[in-house]
């Protein structure tokens, strides 16, 4: 996925008054404020209760729904073999999203209030998760090495230390 499809889904989302926030590879990309590797698709977090919104936008774009894990995760793509990959989360009174079933051991997995940020795909604005939580959640599984490279370039900019896991 080219960098302008990236901002173009956001944007349609956006104009539609749809709240989300790039996580993975892109929304590394995003922190980094440059594009990094290549990426075969996009992963967003998004409002589970907007998920219906989310389905109508981004079939105007010529996406479908090709698996359907909700309310874990939903899968969509395209003709052309586009790919978005939706985290659906529900927020909570303090801000924390809660995206059901997602943790490791299948418990919630938190997205702190404090975990989004604004990034930067060509030098646009864009909504995204921190460093942070990029690496609170990638240390919760076995990383592939583009995973554990993206999470080097993350500590090494913003200081961090890795977890243990990558």
């Amino acid at each position: 996925m080219q960098p302008d499809e990236v901002l173009e889904i956001i944007s349609a989302l956006q104009a539609t008054n749809l709240q989300v926030w790039i996580d993975g590879g892109w929304g590394v990309d995003a922190l980094l404020g440059e594009v990094t590797r290549p990426h075969d698709d996009v992963d967003l977090v998004v409002e589970l209760r907007d998920l219906p919104g989310v389905f109508e936008c981004l079939s105007d774009l010529g996406f479908s729904v090709a698996e359907d894990l909700s309310p874990v995760r939903v899968v969509l793509r395209s003709r052309e073999g586009r790919q978005v990959d939706l985290h659906p989360v529900t927020f909570d009174a303090d801000g924390t999203g809660w995206q059901v079933g997602a943790s490791p051991d299948g418990s919630d997995c938190p997205y702190p209030a404090d975990g989004f940020t604004v990034g930067r795909i060509m030098d646009e604005a864009v909504p995204c998760l921190s460093a942070e939580l990029q690496l609170d959640h990638h240390g919760g599984y076995t990383p592939r090495d583009r995973d554990r490279k993206d999470m080097v370039r993350l500590a090494v900019r913003f200081g961090l230390v890795l977890p243990s896991s990558l």
